[in-house]
């Protein structure tokens, strides 16, 4: 039986190699990043998710700051592949920066206090719907993407650099733009590992 959110979920798919061109207005990417984000579900309807959207040589800018940090912890004779990553993510049209905010995560917790320990663990589930939502939002539009995760290491100086709140704790990266190549295929864990169904 066709269903819409499945093709959907279907056609997203990690693309590394990216053009720094967009089928669409940036301002037309950016809305849509934000609608995406403003509709991903959260607990509590907390909204805790922010995002940094950056384009062209603000990218670049973030590609090279991670690069930097990672230079000074990566062996000089392994920094190659690195270097290569990080030029992959540069030529991208953009980059998201997704972020949680911890100032309405503690809000919660003061209020709800039988649930303090879990907000956290809620937390992270917004983030990755939110994540996904973008993800899925850029892939049918022809965007390819992929979701990086250098955090903590370079958060200081992405939080200096575009004057963030200290209350927003960076979760994950996602370069973006023109997939230039298509991914291979996607292999499946057996499906006997993975569930159970009862009644």
């Amino acid at each position: 039986m066709p269903n819409k959110e499945i093709e959907v979920l279907t056609k997203r798919r990690t693309h590394y190699a990216l053009s720094n061109t967009l089928p669409l207005p940036a301002a037309e990417v950016d809305a849509l990043i934000r609608e995406a984000i403003r509709l991903a579900p959260s607990s509590f309807n907390s909204q805790s998710s922010r995002a940094v959207i950056l384009f062209g040589a603000e990218s670049v800018k973030l590609w090279n700051i991670i690069r930097e940090t990672l230079r000074k912890i990566v062996p000089a004779e392994a920094f190659a592949s690195t270097d290569k990553k990080m030029d992959s993510f540069a030529a991208g049209a953009g980059t998201v920066l997704f972020f949680e905010d911890s100032d309405t995560i503690a809000k919660l917790q003061e209020q709800y206090p039988l649930y303090a320990d879990n907000f956290p663990i809620f937390s992270e589930q917004s983030a990755g719907m939110a994540q996904l939502a973008v993800w899925s939002a850029l892939s049918e539009a022809g965007i390819g993407g992929s979701l990086q995760h250098y955090n903590p290491l370079p958060d200081m100086e992405i939080a200096a650099t575009w004057d963030l709140p200290a209350s927003w704790k960076l979760r994950a990266q996602m370069p973006f733009g023109v997939p230039v190549a298509e991914p291979g295929p996607k292999s499946f864990v057996d499906d006997a590992t993975r569930f159970r169904t009862f009644g």
